[in-house]
């Protein structure tokens, strides 16, 4: 069971946190926050599903009202969080999963303390570029301003519970570890583990968590 868990999962452009996301999707026990924005939609997206797309006057209306849980604007376009997502979450009986910025997840952490963070990463700093100039969408200014602020997200790992490597090719791998980092915490406020398969599973995720990795954003960006 996953119901009335927070999990906030933050990252640089690039570090796969939307494809991870993808394959949590197709977990049982998980809802998504649908996140507002001020720009169009792209081919395919829907609105009410991949995002609330809305005009930049009712954003400004929704973050006056104190309706956002968390917001941030970066090239021109703003996003944030309806305080009504994680109500409505609690309708579902589902855990709710956040794909945002590391501001937002410090503002999630202020109203909701028990929520899980967990900053995804990608192995190194050259594969994050590689895969931001792979994607061929982005112009090399915009490029630039990406890996300018990886710069800045990276090393606020320390803030959050758990540390995660999206090795290239494993986004479904890393997917499962967030898995278990939630079902762990379940474990946790339910008294403990009871069986070795508990106990194993929160040895297991113990190994992500981000005290154990003092030199994350070191090793990143020296390799």
């Amino acid at each position: 069971m996953t119901e009335g868990q927070l999990l906030v999962v933050s990252g640089p452009s690039g570090s796969g946190k939307g494809t991870v996301v993808a394959f949590l999707k197709k977990m049982p026990g998980y809802a998504f926050s649908v996140s507002v924005t001020t720009r169009e939609p792209r081919a395919g997206e829907r609105d009410g599903v991949d995002y609330y797309y809305i005009t930049k006057e009712r954003f400004n209306e929704m973050r006056d009202a104190g309706e956002l849980l968390e917001y941030t604007t970066f090239c021109n376009t703003s996003y944030g969080t309806p305080v009504s997502e994680v109500e409505r979450a609690k309708t579902l009986d589902r855990a709710l999963v956040f794909d945002i910025e590391t501001e937002g997840a410090a503002n999630i952490r202020k109203r909701y303390p028990d929520a899980i963070l967990v900053m995804l990463i990608p192995p190194t700093y050259a594969e994050l570029e590689h895969r931001l100039r792979s994607r061929k969408t982005e112009s090399d200014e915009k490029i630039a301003g990406r890996l300018a602020k990886a710069k800045l997200e990276v090393p606020l790992f320390r803030h959050y519970d758990y540390v995660v490597i999206n090795e290239t090719g494993k986004q479904e791998e890393a997917a499962k570890i967030l898995d278990a980092i939630v079902r762990a915490r379940i474990c946790q406020k339910q008294g403990g583990p009871k069986t070795e398969e508990e106990k194993e599973l929160l040895s297991f995720v113990a190994g992500f968590e981000t005290a154990r990795h003092p030199d994350t954003a070191k090793t990143f960006f020296q390799k």
